[in-house]
């Protein structure tokens, strides 16, 4: 696939419905791919569409000078919003058990 003056990779996708194929992603201004990768698929009864997420790790473990061996995309079936940076400063994110009334402190009684 030609892109002109914008650069892509072939990457391949592992799991999920997109496993096995290898398709051109943009590379970013440092010239790696995008840290998620989420693919819109539509409902077939013209629902609001299905969003698949992948995560990208690295191909592989590191030759031997250290050299890196690519990216490839892996399935992500909780599609959880991770792609933002975790800065020490911030909050951490409210898990399941962490809603507000869910238990009582037995001090508290």
């Amino acid at each position: 696939m030609d892109t002109g003056a914008v650069k892509s990779q072939d990457t391949p996708f592992v799991g999920g419905p997109l496993d096995g194929r290898v398709l051109p992603v943009l590379l970013g201004l440092t010239g790696h791919p995008p840290k998620t990768y989420r693919v819109p698929v539509p409902d077939a009864v013209g629902g609001p569409p299905t969003v698949l997420v992948y995560r990208r790790v690295q191909a592989g473990p590191g030759g031997r000078f250290g050299l890196h061996p690519g990216w490839r995309y892996e399935y992500d079936p909780e599609g959880e919003d991770g792609g933002r940076p975790r800065w020490p400063w911030s909050k951490p994110r409210p898990g399941p058990a962490a809603t507000p009334g869910a238990g009582t402190d037995p001090a508290d009684e």
